[in-house]
């Protein structure tokens, strides 16, 4: 008998289709990024908007709570998952973009760098010995294409949106979305959402409203992180328009 035809067998092996044409190790490590705390990403005609909820432990610094990442100036992604994944693909993101700049004397895509990474990402669901990286990154950035915004998925697949969401509060966040995106919003506009929808999420699940966001304007194309007092009034001004 062979040792994959004993009852979850599949699951021992990440080069291992199951019968149903399932790799398991894939689907836990999705199950994992369903698991972590929500992330989101808005593009405007005006810019792109990355935001993320932020779970601090009581004694734990602030600052060193990372879910959102810079990878160039013009470029920012936010994780969900297992963040020491997560570190070793935004380091490579970063040498991509900065080898780019070096070769070409000019900014990369943002494409470029979520299919470079997804590339990584795909290498490790086919060769034996290893296991799929936990993790889900949705870049964001501005470059000579437009505003462009792309969601990986531990496979090594990804997808471009004009609005997307991922993490523990997906399902509460997509709808809120799909009704309330339009293609014209403003950068102003296209925050109050994302702390909108981040706030949704986070109530779903009983959480204080700990939020993080950054913005890359397209007249700058430079990434911003907001402070804590700018998102705080976000959150006050959503909470009394109730």
């Amino acid at each position: 008998m062979s040792v994959f035809a004993a009852p979850g067998a599949y699951d021992r092996a990440i080069t291992v289709f199951s019968p149903d044409g399932r790799l398991f190790q894939v689907e836990y490590a999705m199950e994992l990024v369903n698991r972590g705390a929500t992330i989101l990403g808005i593009q405007s005609p005006e810019g792109l908007v990355l935001g993320s909820e932020e779970n601090i432990e009581i004694l734990e610094e602030a600052g060193y709570s990372w879910k959102i990442f810079r990878v160039d100036d013009h470029i920012g992604a936010a994780i969900v998952g297992l963040s020491s994944d997560a570190r070793i693909l935004i380091d490579q993101a970063r040498i991509y973009a900065q080898s780019n700049k070096l070769t070409y004397d000019e900014p990369i895509d943002v494409e470029v760098v979520t299919k470079r990474i997804c590339d990584i990402q795909q290498m490790y669901t086919q060769h034996a010995g290893v296991r799929p990286f936990g993790v889900s990154i949705i870049f964001g950035g501005v470059d000579k294409t437009g505003t462009r915004v792309f969601g990986t998925h531990p496979s090594g697949t990804y997808r471009g949106y004009k609005a997307t969401a991922l993490g523990a509060g997906r399902e509460t966040v997509l709808p809120v979305l799909k009704e309330e995106y339009g293609e014209g919003m403003t950068l102003e506009k296209s925050i109050k959402l994302a702390v909108k929808c981040l706030l949704k999420a986070l109530e779903a699940r009983q959480l204080p409203p700990r939020i993080k966001i950054a913005i890359i304007p397209t007249a700058t194309k430079k990434m911003e992180m907001l402070n804590d007092g700018t998102v705080e009034g976000y959150i006050k001004e959503l909470g009394s328009s109730k």
